[in-house]
């Protein structure tokens, strides 16, 4: 059960699109119909808002952060190595 909401926490803070959110709310649009249609954050650069492409690095990488502290926090020792994981799994396959 332990591993099932380590696997949970970290694959839903893993398919948080920011790169979409902060191209759509720098009024780049939609950023998958840009460059290489990915959502991240060398793709938000292509559009020419160098914030967003910042915001969307930096919060692309404090999703693995916030998965392995929330796991350290909430769960027993060990569970934030499967958190760790499943965000990474969670960022690349929403």
């Amino acid at each position: 059960m332990i591993l099932a909401q380590a696997l949970l926490l970290g694959y839903l803070l893993g398919t948080i699109p920011f790169g979409l959110f902060f191209a759509w709310i720098s009024g780049a649009g939609d950023v998958r119909k840009i460059g290489s249609g990915n959502i991240g954050a060398t793709n938000v650069l292509r559009t020419g808002k160098k914030w967003a492409a910042a915001a969307t690095l930096l919060c692309d990488g404090a999703k693995g952060a916030a998965a392995v502290l929330l796991a350290r926090m909430l769960l027993p020792p060990g569970a934030e190595i499967f958190a760790a994981a499943a965000v990474v799994l969670g960022h690349m396959f929403p």
